[in-house]
């Protein structure tokens, strides 16, 4: 299957209606792939408010070095991946234009058909919960831990209080340590008490806020325990800050074969760890593509999700399908999600800032849940299309066309080379070189 949104109605590029709370904005955008970059780049600005400056810094800009020098260590130069718009995405009745960081062919297109087909039942639901990170702080040499575990708990409060007093910003828009866990575990090393901090990180990701308050308390609980204190480190399995998605794909557009096949294929994924770990790949490449773009920890994320993945014990599906009662298709998902719109490099990168602006987030709740639904999307794509005509055919026409370049076509002979290697099924770098050749030697003898 090729994803495409061909066949997407009448609808103007960007639609904007009077209503009863002003104006109106959709991310229904008709034939949006088939526009050139600045066709598509003046949508896109017009949606988001950008300015001449931002959208020139988009189509032509490059991270300054100086500021990429601070970034990371040992900098030489730069890289970049494409930036592409997945479109049609409603959620909570709300219209997004979603900004992708990727290099693999099809997913930006996968995501905007998925959302288009999920409009016809509401779009895409969501909530969260609030954004509460887990720091860890290990302590070893213990010979009665569990006598040391009720030592801490009894200095909970005096602990929290030093916690919050590392970071007062923090306390002053509403987060903080909101509580303390204290477990045992027993290891090759011995036995070791594991103190969790749960700390409301707001709108930032929030490593760098709970690390401090780790480190601020180790000596402290030195002190109570008797022990030695080793890691102090967030953990990136976030199970208190969860974001979660729903849709409903009806039976009367994606068919009811669809809706069989699909749960055919989920269940596969719910049962055994091999397909699983495909099938949340493909969750994780919308949601990384988003990460990137947004200039957020996207490692993080993948840690927590596949993480999460084996909270019931064994590895499986990070989505779940089931049939409503009409026969129709509803998917959920729901996983950790430790984003942040403020901090670090998303505040200092300036397409990471321009493409937070196009998604048009206000906070990082608001930011989990859009990810969420992209994930959901993103899977629903890629099981409709393995449950349908296999997923190798949805990547082809893509894939052709960079093999094509790599074989050294320009301009309209991208197209040609392209068209011939899907139609001939032979979609490799040596046939590509074969067409080129041949399509220039007949442009040579006329």
């Amino acid at each position: 299957m090729k994803f495409s949104e061909e066949n997407m109605g009448d609808s103007k590029n960007i639609f904007i209606a009077p209503c009863n709370h002003g104006t109106m904005k959709t991310s229904r955008l008709s034939g949006f792939y088939k526009k050139n970059v600045n066709e598509r780049l003046k949508i896109v600005g017009n949606f988001a408010n950008l300015n001449d400056e931002e959208i020139t810094f988009l189509k032509e800009g490059h991270l300054p070095l100086e500021l990429a020098d601070r970034m990371i260590e040992n900098v030489i130069g730069m890289t970049e991946l494409p930036l592409g718009i997945a479109t049609n995405f409603l959620i909570n009745g709300k219209d997004y234009l979603i900004p992708m960081a990727i290099e693999e062919p099809s997913v930006v297109a996968a995501a905007s058909h998925a959302a288009k087909l999920a409009r016809a039942g509401g779009g895409f639901f969501t909530s969260s919960t609030e954004p509460v990170m887990i720091a860890q702080i290990q302590v070893v040499n213990l010979s009665d831990p569990h006598f040391a575990r009720m030592q801490i708990l009894e200095h909970k409060e005096e602990l929290m209080r030093i916690a919050n007093e590392q970071d007062p910003v923090l306390i002053k828009v509403g987060g903080g340590c909101r509580d303390i866990k204290v477990r045992v575990i027993d290891s090759n090393m011995g036995p070791m008490v594991i103190v969790h901090l749960h700390v409301d990180v707001r709108d930032a990701m929030g490593a760098n806020a709970v690390n401090t308050m780790a480190e601020a308390l180790a000596p402290y609980i030195e002190d109570i325990t008797g022990g030695k204190v080793y890691l102090r480190i967030l953990s990136n399995l976030a199970i208190y800050r969860l974001a979660r998605a729903r849709a409903v794909w009806r039976k009367d557009v994606i068919g009811k074969d669809v809706v069989e096949g699909i749960l055919y294929a989920y269940e596969f994924a719910r049962v055994d760890p091999f397909r699983a770990a495909t099938h949340n790949k493909g969750i994780m490449n919308g949601i990384d593509a988003v990460l990137i773009a947004t200039a957020n920890d996207w490692r993080a994320v993948e840690a927590g999700a596949h993480a999460f993945a084996t909270m019931d014990g064994w590895y499986t599906s990070l989505t779940r399908y089931e049939k409503d009662s009409e026969g129709n298709l509803v998917g959920t998902i729901e996983l950790p999600m430790a984003v942040g719109i403020i901090g670090g490099a998303t505040s200092t990168h300036p397409k990471a800032k321009i493409a937070r602006k196009i998604l048009g987030v206000q906070t990082g709740r608001e930011f989990a849940e859009v990810l969420a639904a992209v994930g959901l999307a993103q899977n629903f794509a890629a099981l409709r299309a393995l449950a349908t005509e296999g997923i190798q055919r949805g990547h082809m026409s893509l894939h052709a066309r960079n093999i094509a370049v790599m074989a050294g076509a320009k301009d309209e002979e991208i197209d040609i080379v392209a068209d011939k290697l899907v139609e001939e099924g032979k979609v490799r770098l040596d046939h590509a070189k074969e067409i080129l050749e041949k399509i220039r030697s007949e442009k040579n003898e006329r």
